[in-house]
């Protein structure tokens, strides 16, 4: 990362290492620890390039872990002879396309990534994808240093179904942390926010509309805005939907967890905000015009980058602010399946072995790319110095946000109809709603279809 600039900054400069220096020494680290793609042609009795030839489509939400493979897929192909078609779609979209592609019954895809926190239920309800434990079990299609033990369980937990399926390959995690403009802070005298209050002080202090400057953004578009939310909701020690089904959306922990979305996110936004994804609350905050921002910590990968982001020299990453009765990092996680359709279902599988291989994954995880589902991707990055504070800071905030994770969603078939009820009452009081009377009148209608989701 380049240098800060200013009165502190005038001693002498250390010659950082490139970017390239440092992935080759993390992709060092991993190869002296097992699994590298790039070399595993030559791992006898296993034959890479025995779907040499073929031609994948493989089916991506835009995200940065999509762009990072995409810029390494030069590799895949070196490596297999097979070549790689990538039909990538906004969030929103991409959703929708899933749903009516596979409710069609004839996909036209080979590989599909799956957000879990958004169909994977609904995915392991339909059968959509398949079982990836008879091509684990087979050493003719999986290498040997494949390594399905690195995989901690939190990532194995998110890619198996409730019947014990592994229909995926976990492959990025995103915890919901907090950025700051450390100039913005400095000028008021204020530190970083690590519980409730404190955040709605500093987004308080900081917001300066007339100088085209919010205290806070994050995502206020309907569906999109739920997990901010739940996200504040968990730190009440409270999720939405309990074990037994039971609606916990109206009590008084889910009034004041929207009560706070509605004060930081309303009376400290940006105009517009209830139009906002995360593309715009990332627009915003890099062109510095929000002091703070909670987010996904693959948000980085831009927010670090120079020749986009305004904001570089300025970012501090933290931990996601602790709520009332316990500190939680909201998560994420994302996996790559194969369509059981699919012509090709062998060269798919190569693919996922491929993305979702160590050395991929510390790839992922040093260049700010997403949070890895390998344990060994962490290691690979605490064995290089960070080329700065806030590589440092995002790094932290990435490993300490892990030992607190949990789910942003809860984990039912209707997520999507959850966000969508929930995310209009939510966007309905960023336009001045009454929280409690807001979330009743959701409840009320989430009942419904949930009791007929789940049961059916």
């Amino acid at each position: 990362m380049t240098a800060p600039t200013g009165a502190a900054d005038q001693g002498p400069r250390l010659a950082k290492p490139s970017r390239r220096e440092l992935l080759g020494a993390a992709l060092a680290v991993v190869a002296q620890s097992g699994f590298d793609p790039v070399r595993a042609a030559a791992v006898s009795g296993f034959d890479w390039r025995q779907c040499a030839g073929q031609h994948l489509e493989v089916v991506w939400q835009r995200a940065s872990d999509v762009e990072h493979l995409q810029s390494h897929v030069a590799e895949f192909r070196d490596l297999t002879g097979v070549d790689v078609a990538w039909d990538v779609a906004p969030e929103q979209q991409f959703r929708q396309k899933l749903v009516i592609e596979f409710t069609s019954g004839r996909p036209n895809f080979d590989v599909c990534y799956l957000a879990y926190t958004s169909q994977k239920r609904l995915f392991g309800k339909g059968k959509w994808l398949l079982d990836l434990r008879p091509f684990m079990a087979d050493p003719s299609v999986t290498a040997a240093d494949f390594d399905w033990a690195d995989f901690p369980a939190p990532s194995v937990a998110a890619a198996t179904q409730s019947d014990g399926r592994i229909d995926t390959l976990p492959i990025t995690f995103g915890y919901n942390i907090l950025m700051w403009n450390k100039a913005m802070f400095r000028a008021k005298g204020l530190t970083c926010p690590t519980d409730f209050p404190s955040l709605l002080a500093a987004a308080k202090a900081l917001h300066d509309p007339k100088n085209g400057v919010s205290g806070f953004v994050g995502r206020g578009m309907k569906n999109a805005n739920t997990p901010m939310w739940t996200g504040f909701l968990m730190g009440y020690d409270v999720d939405p939907v309990g074990p037994r089904g039971e609606l916990f959306t109206d009590g008084a922990a889910s009034v004041a967890a929207a009560t706070l979305y509605q004060a930081l996110d309303r009376d400290c936004g940006p105009p517009g905000v209830v139009g906002y994804n995360w593309y715009e609350c990332q627009s915003n905050f890099m062109l510095r015009r929000a002091a703070i921002y909670l987010d996904t910590s693959t948000i980085a990968t831009k927010v670090n980058d120079p020749t986009v982001s305004r904001i570089t020299n300025d970012v501090g990453y933290a931990v996601f602010p602790a709520g009332p009765a316990i500190r939680r990092a909201p998560t994420f996680g994302d996996g790559l399946g194969i369509v059981p359709g699919s012509q090709r279902k062998t060269a798919a599988w190569l693919f996922l072995q491929w993305a979702t291989g160590k050395t991929m994954q510390a790839r992922q995880f040093i260049s700010g790319a997403g949070a890895p589902a390998r344990a060994s991707a962490f290691a690979a990055a605490k064995a290089i110095p960070p080329r700065g504070a806030a590589e440092a800071e995002w790094l932290d905030a990435v490993t300490a946000s892990r030992d607190i994770a949990y789910p942003a969603m809860p984990d039912i078939v209707a997520v999507n109809e959850f966000r969508d009820v929930y995310g209009a009452a939510l966007s309905n009081m960023l336009g001045g709603a009454d929280p409690e009377a807001e979330l009743k009148r959701a409840t009320a209608i989430f009942k419904g279809v949930y009791e007929r989701t789940e049961k059916g």
